[in-house]
């Protein structure tokens, strides 16, 4: 025994490795794994929508921000009306009057941190337009770049004193992430404008109130199995009036009425007075979204409280009916016939079949005895009207302490269907919980991690491969335990890089470019990995959660027969791995390849000039019931292997 000792010890002081013995047992799935557990969430932070994902170009296009101004730069005599609106929901337009004493009277729109344009690229510029004089009014549509130049005019005219809808193609002469857009009166007299808009015509799926292709398609390549949205504080609102109204953002787009972002002023070091809500990207498009990624949608509705950080507005129990309504109502939108009242609204949107909702989430970070109150009286109403659709509970803003320890039983006692878990931690909190699901109740509310993500301090939070590689070890713990663990999103979504408030970010932007973190890599990978059965995979007896760095699971695939193995080394030494795949009766490992993500530098980062962390396929030898691996240092490889026999 000493002499053993004496040579694993020589072993080691030459830096050799035992080899690390891992067995698969094939013949016995331990669990189902949800189709659509791994998935995104979506909130509007960091202008994730309007500036972000909402393909609109023009800021304030209504002009009811509460300076009208905002976004705009007047010139001559132009002026904010409320007369005869043109929308009764947007009342606010502008009134351009040219009289004759200059040469020009118009104003210039700034964009979200800039107009971004493609040259040879066609944009839609729309807008709503009367004009109280006899003659026809001619306007100059304008393209203007950073220096100045308006190299592209297009000359539109209007005619009488109704409100009438002006449409143009404007093809970019020059790219330019900073260019603004420029509407003058060239006739003398007086025009008044509503509803200025420009959009790409290359929208996603060419929707002319449509999404930013390219980080749409983004959103498409992760292949997400589920969608939460419109996000998590935004939807409770500095205060009730300013919480999300999903009614609000159905209908005609130029008629949704306008919504102080959450996130304008939450953070004093960055706040962004000029942060509202269009509601252009509304409920309706949420839905088409859902629908176009193949996720399940998971809407989040607000239970009566107001952001409990920033306000302590409570709805009373017997006033919360309103809010249950509107519940009641989502369901309807989302499920119901056209014959009903709000399917009808659907359909007359352009979608006569239902989007077939599953989920319902009511309120977000939301802690105390005030919330699980709301929650029952929402859950009692749902149940009675919609028994088939499963309702989102919340533990409250941390993953452990006080207010999770006191929600945990009070999901149970409500009935909850899945029970919402947040953690924004260090990356060796996220190394160190992947057991975390081990031993949780198997009986109770399934788990959702709606919001997490590794935050790396002594980087300023950087989206690094250290977060995450961290983030790929914690998800062998959620795929373990599929059982427990339902659903999964990373958050937030998307950042622009001139006006982000929190980071890390899955994705972030600017207005011609995008760039995909290591993180959104990892959740791609899973994403494309998922399996549909758990199988036990063992080291010592137990399961890999970090004995000497090393994270792994493993799954079978039904639909192809494959087996797919996740392994995680977060050692800066190569590891030497066997698995033996114990159960497989007559067949053999025939074929198999490995995604893989590594980085000899945990502080390495993808830029907007350079996604240098991606990830790379390699063939992956294979034969018999066995699989030697040599998994890099700082590594996160998916392995699938084909089997073949009966």
């Amino acid at each position: 025994m000493k002499t053993l000792t004496t040579f694993f010890a020589l072993l080691f002081a030459l830096g050799v490795q035992a080899q690390h013995v891992m067995t698969v047992d094939v013949s016995h799935p331990a669990a189902k794994i949800n189709p659509a557990m791994y998935g995104i969430f979506f909130e509007d932070i960091n202008f994730g929508a309007d500036g972000g994902l909402y393909a609109e170009l023009v800021k304030n296009r209504s002009f009811d921000f509460p300076q009208p101004f905002v976004g705009w730069i007047p010139f001559g005599n132009v002026t904010i009306q409320s007369d005869g609106p043109c929308f009764d929901r947007n009342p606010q337009y502008v009134r351009i009057v040219n009289d004759g004493r200059l040469l020009r009277a118009g104003l210039d729109n700034e964009g979200f941190r800039g107009i971004g344009l493609k040259e040879g690229k066609e944009y839609r510029f729309t807008a709503y337009a009367r004009t109280p004089d006899a003659k026809p009014m001619k306007l100059s549509v304008e393209l203007v770049n950073a220096n100045g130049d308006n190299l592209l005019k297009k000359e539109l005219e209007v005619k009488g004193n109704g409100w009438q809808k002006l449409t143009a193609a404007l093809k970019a002469p020059f790219t330019d992430a900073h260019s603004r857009l420029r509407v003058v009166l060239a006739t003398e007299g007086t025009v008044d404008m509503d509803h200025i808009s420009l959009l790409p015509v290359n929208t996603w799926k060419n929707r002319e109130n449509g999404l930013r292709a390219d980080l749409a398609q983004a959103l498409y390549d992760l292949n997400p199995g589920v969608f939460r949205f419109p996000g998590g504080c935004i939807i409770e609102g500095n205060n009730l009036v300013t919480r999300y109204q999903w009614k609000s953002s159905v209908g005609p787009v130029e008629n949704r009425p306008l919504n102080e972002n959450r996130w304008n002023y939450t953070f004093k070091h960055k706040a962004f007075p000029d942060y509202f809500q269009s509601l252009g990207l509304g409920f309706y498009e949420y839905f088409l979204l859902s629908e176009d990624i193949g996720a399940e949608p998971l809407p989040v509705l607000s239970c009566g409280l107001s952001c409990q950080y920033e306000s302590n507005e409570i709805v009373s129990l017997d006033e919360l009916s309103p809010y249950v309504q509107d519940a009641l109502d989502l369901i309807e939108f989302a499920n119901r016939p056209v014959t009903s009242q709000w399917g009808e609204v659907r359909a007359d949107m352009g979608h006569p079949a239902p989007f077939n909702l599953k989920m319902i989430a009511i309120g977000n970070e939301q802690w105390g005895k005030v919330y699980p109150e709301r929650l029952e009286v929402f859950t009692k109403a749902i149940r009675a009207r919609y028994p088939e659709i499963e309702i989102v509970g919340s533990a409250g803003p941390s993953a452990s302490g006080e207010q999770f320890d006191y929600l945990w039983p009070e999901m149970k006692r409500i009935g909850a269907d899945l029970v919402d878990e947040h953690y924004y931690r260090a990356p060796d909190w996220f190394f160190a919980n992947a057991a975390r699901y081990d031993n949780y109740d198997r009986k109770g509310p399934k788990v959702f991690a709606g919001e997490y993500a590794s935050h790396d301090h002594s980087t300023g939070k950087a989206n690094n491969f250290l977060a995450a590689l961290s983030e790929a070890a914690f998800m062998t713990g959620l795929e373990r335990n599929a059982d427990v663990v339902r659903l999964a999103t990373y958050a937030p979504l998307f950042t622009h890089v001139d006006a982000w408030q929190w980071n890390p970010d899955l994705i972030w932007f600017d207005n011609l470019r995008m760039m995909r973190t290591p993180s959104y890599y990892v959740q791609q990978m899973y994403g494309m990995n998922a399996g549909t059965d758990v199988l036990p995979l063992q080291m010592g007896g137990k399961p890999v959660t970090g004995q000497d760095s090393l994270y792994a699971t493993a799954a079978l695939d039904s639909n192809t027969g494959e087996i797919i193995l996740k392994v995680v080394n977060a050692a800066d030494k190569q590891a030497d791995v066997r698995i033996d795949f114990n159960g497989l009766k007559k067949k053999t490992l025939v074929s198999g390849s490995c995604t893989y993500l590594q980085s000899n530098d945990l502080k390495a980062k993808n830029t907007l000039e350079q996604e240098a962390l991606i990830p790379r396929v390699r063939p992956v030898q294979v034969s018999g019931r066995s699989l030697n691996l040599k998994p890099e240092p700082y590594s996160f490889g998916v392995y699938r292997l084909q089997v073949n026999g009966k």
